[in-house]
């Protein structure tokens, strides 16, 4: 792994520092690389955009988001540490598309249909939502025993997912902070909203490859991105 120098500024102190990986969607370990030279900067303000940087994976060329490094420095001050940005011209963003395409299914599915139950409440939707993961294909689908600061709403083997049930539709943030959990953790997540998603966060969740299902009240999650069609067509 690439490790750079970094030095304190505000004790002088030096590090050796390696940034850390994150699995791709495509499985290749990717960390975001490194500018040897630049000096590290105290962070004194946050904001959510500079908590992340665009960083291409090395196996199979995707780009996406990845959190910014940082390193915490034993007197108590965090720095952000440099990193290389993606500047190749392949690297431009194209022209916009329609914000979801589903994709074609040529193959019948595998499973029986779904068995759809009207959605009245909290509970109902988070029921709803763990038996349409293990009719996915999820094994061992449980709901977190107590509130998880995380929002973490239900577990399955290789899998966490968060079910959002407010009045407004689901946020930029709460799409990255499942992401970045999942990350973390190194599975694989699902996020279902009974509002829908803010435009961010499905343009987010799409670069991100994050399966994105609307919980219909009538009991039938249906998918609004790519990555929940194909998981859909596809099952875990």
């Amino acid at each position: 792994m690439e490790s750079v120098p970094v030095r304190c500024p505000a004790c002088r102190r030096d590090h050796a520092y390696s940034p850390p990986a994150y699995p791709c969607p495509c499985g290749a370990p990717t960390a975001p690389p490194l500018l040897p030279g630049a000096p590290a900067v105290p962070i004194t303000h946050r904001t959510w955009n500079d908590d992340w940087v665009t960083v291409r994976c090395p196996a199979c060329g995707r780009l996406d988001q990845w959190p910014q490094p940082e390193l915490c420095c034993p007197c108590g001050t965090v720095l952000r540490v440099p990193v290389r940005p993606v500047t190749a011209p392949d690297d431009e963003p194209g022209p916009a598309g329609p914000s979801h395409i589903p994709l074609p299914r040529t193959a019948p599915a595998p499973r029986p249909a779904f068995r759809a139950v009207a959605i009245h409440g909290a509970g109902d939707a988070l029921a709803t939502a763990a038996r349409y993961l293990s009719w996915l294909g999820y094994r061992d689908v449980v709901q977190s025993a107590k509130p998880s600061p995380a929002r973490i709403d239900l577990r399955a083997t290789g899998l966490i997912a968060q079910v959002d049930t407010v009045a407004r539709p689901t946020a930029l943030r709460d799409v990255e902070c499942l992401w970045l959990n999942a990350l973390s953790a190194s599975v694989s997540c699902v996020f279902f909203s009974l509002p829908g998603y803010a435009p961010d966060a499905s343009a987010r969740a799409e670069g991100l490859g994050l399966p994105l299902f609307v919980l219909d009240p009538a009991g039938t999650p249906r998918p609004v991105n790519s990555p929940a069609d194909e998981l859909l067509s596809t099952g875990a």
